[in-house]
């Protein structure tokens, strides 16, 4: 497992947030994971983008042990619950940021503390986990209406389901895109971008009373 991460608020500063950005992965695949994988490059542009648009904000892109999920090993959420972990002391809020397998990992970590908002992007919730994001987050789930890989119905159904609990949710249809998120790419982004910005207005300790 390794972070990617940058710090972008000047030397020695502390950032008003800190973004885990979440990739896919394979329901089964106990390879080691590389930085070359199509999952990990797909995930890229959203980590530059958002430290490109969000300079107050740290931005790390996390790689797996472990290419897949792994049935009830759950391989990929040890890996971040490390890192919230490792988080821990400094107490700075995380926003989760995941496309399928990473919003499947997202939604089950997101009981941690430190974690005030979720972004699942075309999210694999095969067994329910948009339940897992408790009531105090904030959730937003963007999904492509022609997406074959994931279930996008299920999804928003979860989401329905999360606002009938009181969670703070939202689903957006991307109409026509699919699975890979290569279609308009452009507001994929903006979603990411106005998501972050927000969860760092909610977040922040000067904005909490």
């Amino acid at each position: 497992m390794s972070v990617r991460r940058r710090t972008q608020n000047g030397e020695g500063g502390t950032p008003a947030l800190i973004v885990l950005v979440l990739p896919g992965g394979k329901a089964s695949d106990r390879r080691r994971s590389k930085p070359w994988q199509v999952a990990d490059l797909r995930m890229s542009s959203f980590t530059r983008t958002l430290r490109r648009s969000c300079p107050e904000v740290e931005v790390r892109q996390v790689r797996y042990l472990l290419r897949g999920w792994n049935g009830a090993d759950r391989s990929p959420v040890h890996d971040v619950r490390r890192i919230l972990d490792d988080l821990r002391p400094a107490q700075t809020p995380v926003v989760l940021v995941g496309h399928s397998m990473g919003a499947r990992v997202a939604a089950v970590v997101a009981d941690d503390p430190l974690v005030c908002g979720v972004l699942a992007l075309a999210p694999w919730w095969p067994e329910g986990e948009g339940g897992c994001v408790p009531t105090g987050r904030r959730m937003v789930v963007v999904h492509g209406t022609a997406d074959t890989w994931t279930d996008q119905a299920a999804s928003r159904r979860q989401t329905t389901l999360a606002q009938a609990r009181g969670l703070d949710a939202r689903w957006i249809g991307m109409a026509g895109t699919g699975h890979t998120m290569l279609r308009h790419p452009g507001r994929w982004h903006r979603i990411a971008v106005d998501f972050v910005r927000d969860q760092t207005r909610r977040c922040t300790p000067s904005n909490v009373s």
